[in-house]
């Protein structure tokens, strides 16, 4: 197709596209488009597809043929535009049909629509951030270890407030801005008080409790928390402790070993197993620390004009998210703005908020990938598979079949990790305390 376009820029994020179609091109669309109308049709005294066209148009107009061909024509000359034009479209555009001066003269149109913007990524290397020490110390293998001794021990009722290291077997019901949320609630559970098992304050706070006792504890999810609907927010728990108990452990010998690793483990292989995992864990944790403050500083150094559709999109899916959890909670939505005292407009504002700060980072981690040419490799996609494939204990067939319609996001969330796994080994990293003072 020879098709030539005019771009205007109505904004960064909208373009309007004025298109001409030659009008040897639109005739050989009508006669394509004749010829596949031409098969269908029954005009006495000709066998179908033989009809002349000047008899087929006599018998049936010239509407038909028309509307087909711009069917044909008017998307191709749209796509080559784009394509030529180096255009990133994020919808369908709104076409309208220009006048032509007479029947001789192209067909013209113009096409309207949103584009992604061009996002020219800079200083994103070299940046300085404070990560966690992935160094695991033989007495945290050791420590975890004792902990392995204490969970495969009998517990045994003391009499007593409640310690760090206690087992108390208690009820907690856990809510943000006085809505329960999924997995923080449960009943006649018996829980080990570990600080570093749960969430900043939960463990300290039942410390001191005795049987019978109930009490409310202010906690807040930190702003890495893996799951980012709750990352960063106040949750208050209603804790009741209904008894105590303390673990007697169990010998360190290959009986315990056996037990967590299977027949002929031993503790030496016990212990190089638990290292690994804690190794695994610390290397996890740095790295959400560091790509949090990484996002944090490189997007706060580029401006970036906002595509309103992907913010609407993006708002629109954190409220359809928030919906679905208070349903799930049992509440209506009418009945959660109540207790919260806002309107649905007031939540809206609140989840724009999040959503251009999620459409920003986005379009900045694409601009990077973008530019240092980092891509989603087959063998990266296979890899994701396979990974997939284990964690849900379904073969790689069943795996390919359910991504079959997320490909697509697949690929970006490959795409993603790569590229802060980029950012990362770009960083200059240091501990805290080598910071500190």
């Amino acid at each position: 197709m020879s098709a030539t376009a005019t771009v205007k820029h109505l904004d960064p994020t909208q373009v309007e596209l004025e298109i001409s179609v030659p009008q040897a091109d639109l005739e050989s669309a009508r006669e394509r488009a004749f010829k596949e109308l031409s098969r269908n049709a029954r005009i006495p005294g000709f066998r179908p597809g033989k009809v002349p066209r000047k008899i087929f148009e006599a018998q049936y107009g010239t509407a038909q043929i028309e509307e087909r061909a711009m069917d044909a024509v008017v998307p191709d000359a749209y796509t080559q535009a784009v394509r030529e034009n180096d255009l990133d479209p994020l919808e369908r555009p709104t076409l309208e049909l220009l006048p032509v001066e007479d029947e001789a003269a192209p067909l013209r149109f113009r096409a309207t629509v949103a584009v992604r913007p061009q996002v020219v990524p800079h200083d994103y290397k070299g940046i300085a951030v404070e990560g966690p020490s992935a160094e695991v110390k033989e007495s945290d293998v050791e420590a975890a270890l004792e902990q392995l001794r204490k969970d495969a021990g009998t517990l045994v009722p003391v009499d007593r407030p409640v310690q760090l290291g206690d087992t108390p077997t208690i009820d907690y019901l856990g809510k943000i801005d006085g809505v329960p949320f999924d997995g923080g609630s449960a009943q006649n559970q018996a829980t080990e008080i570990l600080e570093d098992r749960f969430i900043p304050g939960f463990a300290t706070g039942i410390v001191g409790m005795s049987a019978g006792e109930t009490k409310d504890i202010e906690t807040k999810f930190p702003d890495d928390y893996q799951n980012q609907d709750l990352a960063g927010k106040t949750a208050i728990f209603t804790i009741t402790v209904h008894d105590n108990k303390v673990s007697e452990p169990v010998p360190l010998d290959d009986e315990l070993a056996v037990r967590f690793k299977g027949p002929g483990a031993t503790v030496d292989a016990l212990r190089d197993d638990l290292r690994n995992r804690l190794e695994a864990n610390a290397r996890d944790r740095r790295r959400r620390a560091v790509s949090a403050q990484l996002l944090e500083q490189i997007v706060a150094k580029h401006e970036i004009p906002l595509p309103e559709i992907l913010v609407d999109r993006e708002s629109e899916g954190l409220e359809n998210e928030a919906k679905g959890y208070i349903e799930r909670a049992g509440m209506t939505w009418e009945d959660y703005l109540e207790k919260q005292g806002k309107t649905a407009e007031d939540l809206r504002s609140e989840y724009r908020s999040e959503a251009e700060r999620r459409v920003k980072t986005s379009l900045v981690l694409e601009a990077i990938a973008k530019a240092e040419h980092i891509t989603a490799t087959g063998d990266d996609i296979e890899a994701e598979v396979a990974q997939m494939s284990r964690q849900y204990g379904q073969p790689r067939e069943a795996i390919l079949q359910m991504l079959r319609e997320n490909v697509n996001a697949l690929i970006d969330g490959i795409v993603r990790t790569k590229t802060l796994d980029f950012l990362i080994d770009n960083a200059a990293i240091t501990e805290p305390s080598q910071t500190a003072g």
